[in-house]
């Protein structure tokens, strides 16, 4: 029987970016290059504050040759892509570009499992993308260990019982996000204070140093290129009593960290890098941390 697995991702929205200058207004605003993005190429980047922080990060694929899909946060009542379609239409200015909420169009799946791919025949290279009835099915353009991200028209299930696929739900796939070290946006990265390089996403692809301007630029080159990285997002495993979000991880009398999220007996935490060791003992609330680093995650050699 196959092992690959679907959830449905209710949190999730979808806005669409039309017209000719489509590409040009999100090339200057998104921390990835938007450029690449292409019928068989999927992407993953954010939009920052001018000061370089966290805003919103989203997935990015091609709908036809005159539109982009961005996948982004719904948030707890549509504020988070709310925002986020508030934000690109206060930038976009005299660009040629059209927005448009089309989420009550799309179902956002999650297609996880150890033969997810090869029953959507997908390559396992991140961001491969193709077509899925009338949608899109893509592999995650973080880390191909995910599985991949569908896009299926409303009332379009059936294609995954005929991929062989079984029904699973969201919160199986944040474990085995939580387990990957992969961030959800606001869940684990704290809105106009987190930095990029911090959570990741210079290894999962979502930021390009090369693609010249955007919103936000500055810091995060400097964070790279001044090797000013001194905390990570990181997988936790919990003993005990769970902690709340937002608890601090102790070593001894000093503070190693945050907790993020949690999700059953592991989560992310924001970790400070010269407060673990083999030998840390960490603490959060009673219960015993024990914090990992996914092999994808480059810690600075001192830290490493």
């Amino acid at each position: 029987m196959s092992e690959t697995f679907y959830a449905l991702l209710s949190d999730r929205a979808v806005i669409r970016v039309s017209g000719p200058d489509r590409v040009s207004f999100l090339q200057g605003l998104v921390s990835n290059n938007i450029e690449t993005i292409a019928a068989t190429k999927s992407g993953y980047g954010a939009l920052l504050t001018p000061q370089g922080k966290f805003l919103f990060d989203f997935f990015v694929y091609q709908q036809d040759e005159d539109s982009l899909l961005i996948e982004c946060e719904r948030g707890e009542n549509g504020e988070r892509a709310a925002e986020l379609f508030k934000k690109l239409r206060m930038y976009k200015l005299r660009a040629k570009a059209e927005l448009s909420d089309v989420s009550d169009s799309y179902d956002v799946l999650a297609v996880f499992g150890k033969d997810a791919l090869s029953s959507l025949s997908l390559d396992a290279t991140p961001g491969t993308t193709a077509r899925i009835a009338d949608g899109i099915k893509a592999v995650d353009p973080r880390l191909s260990d995910m599985g991949a991200r569908v896009l299926l028209p409303k009332n379009a299930l059936a294609e995954m019982a005929a991929i062989g696929a079984t029904e699973s739900d969201a919160e199986s796939y944040h474990k085995l996000r939580v387990t990957l070290g992969l961030p959800n946006g606001s869940e684990e990265l704290e809105i106009e204070k987190s930095i990029l390089l911090e959570n990741g996403f210079e290894e999962l692809g979502g930021v390009d140093f090369k693609k010249g301007c955007y919103m936000g630029q500055e810091l995060t080159a400097r964070t790279k290129y001044r090797g000013l990285v001194r905390k990570r997002l990181l997988p936790i495993k919990i003993d005990g009593d769970a902690p709340a979000a937002g608890t601090a991880i102790m070593n001894g009398d000093k503070e190693a960290g945050i907790i993020r999220s949690v999700h059953g007996d592991g989560g992310l935490a924001l970790i400070r890098l010269e407060r673990i060791s083999d030998d840390a003992e960490l603490i959060a609330d009673g219960a015993k941390i024990t914090v990992s680093v996914p092999g994808w995650v480059q810690l600075p050699e001192s830290a490493a």
